[in-house]
């Protein structure tokens, strides 16, 4: 009970559709009436074109989806949202349990801190608009898990509001270009977590867990589907997704699901659904035909909470009495965004190869404590760090700190490259080397294995002129106008050198010689 909780709903999301033929799992529904289009948290819903599966055949029509997402997500604090009772992950049933988290008479709420602070920073972090004034609600139901009969939440006024958060889509046949994408938030509200039921079917009995309920995501999904141009239609809301995988598999299966069921001559009812993870399928819990009234009140035992900045903090104020919106926003990290941004302009970088520094945990700092190290150009670590280190890497399910190449060898074996001592070639020989931990540094490998780059000119003459004579077709070809036949040559004579002859050098000579 008590625990703390930030729940952020977010606006309708548009996706286009063509219909697309599949099985389901679930039972169908009866047809109904309903029109609702109702969407939990919100009167509005943006109509913002995400991407077409494919293109209708003949004779189809293009569908829409609309998705709205209520999301739940734990305050990182060592004590619930309104009591000093300790958050402590499996700690025995009702053992961090106070009066208040039982809601014995007389008991009241004393709002944490650190928990505004969170919701604050979390507010800022994704662009919203702080609320100087926020007030608490009671939302009135009936659970076994909820003894007080109300939860204390904030659905007049919450703490933050009308933010956004952008975010990227990958595109194009490799799927390798990253198309920035923006979702906007509606608000950002702190709200009290329920206790969790226990249920024991062996003895036909539900036990509550006064603790603490929810882990540390958990989202609701609001989904529906229409022809663009048309009004919205009805929504279903998929509850209890835990995670972002099947958060994604219940949007899309719902969606599908509910084309199928139109095109087929069915509607869509106005219900609850859970997502089966075995199964990968939604299923009917129950309809929102009679919809509850919570009965929503103000909450009389907490008053307004108020926030200042710099420009409204009272003069002589204690700092440990009052919150401050930018004290807070000077101690956030460098956001995502921002983040690539930077690297985009700093480094000449592909915004989704921005992208992919900061998907992998960890690849970012490498990437960067490389970039210090060498004189390497940025482009050349960029790719030698996202396509030969981290290929590497997911070729054997490695984590970046678990690499056996290290930032500095990285670097000293492309300042080997640019500095010319090595080929591409060799460089990999190199990387190769490096990947078998035998603590060697890419010097000590380049000088064992005699992989510096050929310095002696008139040798590499000499070898160019018996390759030609060695090979007397390719020769003809060349002079026929064959531009490929010189790429022949220029791959014996690095073969003849094991790969330490300059190509460029190559093609020189050769060029040279079949213009005497």
């Amino acid at each position: 009970m008590a625990a703390p909780m930030l729940r952020w709903v977010g606006r309708g999301r548009l996706w286009s559709f063509a219909r697309v033929d599949g099985g389901s799992c679930h039972r169908r529904e009866a047809p109904t009436g309903s029109t609702s289009n109702w969407i939990r948290g919100q009167s509005s819903v943006a109509q913002q074109p995400l991407y077409t599966t494919q293109k209708p055949r003949k004779g189809e029509h293009k569908w829409a989806a609309v998705v709205g997402l209520e999301i739940h997500a734990q305050i990182s604090s060592n004590s619930k949202l309104f009591s000093g009772s300790q958050v402590r992950f499996s700690a025995p049933p009702n053992s961090l349990v106070s009066f208040f988290d039982a809601s014995l008479p007389g008991t009241l709420p004393v709002l944490n801190r650190r928990c505004v602070e969170a919701a604050v920073m979390t507010g800022l972090a994704l662009n919203c608009h702080i609320n100087k004034k926020s007030l608490f609600d009671r939302k009135h139901y009936f659970y076994a898990d909820l003894p007080a009969g109300y939860q204390i939440t904030q659905q007049r006024l919450p703490i933050a509001v009308n933010g956004s958060l952008t975010y990227g889509v990958c595109a194009g046949k490799k799927q390798s270009q990253v198309i920035p994408k923006t979702v906007r938030i509606k608000q950002i509200q702190l709200e009290q977590d329920s206790g969790k039921s226990l249920h024991d079917d062996l003895r036909s009995q539900t036990l509550i867990d006064l603790n603490r309920a929810e882990g540390q995501l958990r989202v609701d999904a609001n989904i529906s589907v229409h022809h663009p141009g048309e009004p919205l239609g009805v929504r279903t809301e998929v509850k209890n997704l835990n995670s972002i995988r099947f958060l994604a598999k219940a949007i899309d299966y719902e969606i599908q699901r509910q084309i199928n069921e139109l095109e087929n001559g069915g509607e869509i009812l106005n219900e609850t659904r859970s997502f089966h993870y075995q199964l990968g399928c939604t299923m009917s819990m129950r309809d929102k035909e009679g919809k509850q009234d919570y009965r929503f009140m103000p909450e009389p035992n907490l008053p307004p909470l108020v926030l200042y900045d710099t420009t409204s903090l009272p003069a002589g104020a204690d700092p440990q009495q009052v919150i401050n919106i930018d004290q807070i926003r000077e101690t956030l990290p460098e956001l995502p965004s921002v983040t690539r941004e930077r690297l985009v302009q700093q480094y000449g970088m592909l915004l989704e190869h921005s992208f992919t520094l900061l998907n992998e945990v960890g690849l970012l700092e490498f990437f960067q404590n490389v970039i210090k190290e060498t004189r390497a150009e940025p482009k050349k670590v960029t790719s030698w760090v996202l396509n030969t280190f981290l290929g590497y890497l997911k070729q054997q399910n490695l984590a970046v700190s678990e690499s056996p190449v290290t930032p500095s060898a990285l670097a000293e074996l492309l300042d080997l490259l640019d500095s010319r001592t090595i080929s591409s070639a060799a460089a990999k020989q190199v990387f190769e080397e490096l990947w078998k931990r035998e603590g060697k540094t890419p010097g000590q490998i380049v000088s064992e294995k005699q992989l510096e780059l050929m310095e002696d000119r008139g040798a590499l003459e000499q070898l160019c002129h018996s390759m030609m004579e060695a090979h007397p077709q390719v020769v003809m070809d060349l002079k026929k106008g064959n531009p490929r036949a010189i790429n022949k040559l220029i791959g014996l004579v690095r073969k003849a050198t094991q790969s330490r002859a300059d190509p460029a050098m190559i093609k020189e000579i050769l060029e040279k010689k079949l213009s005497s």
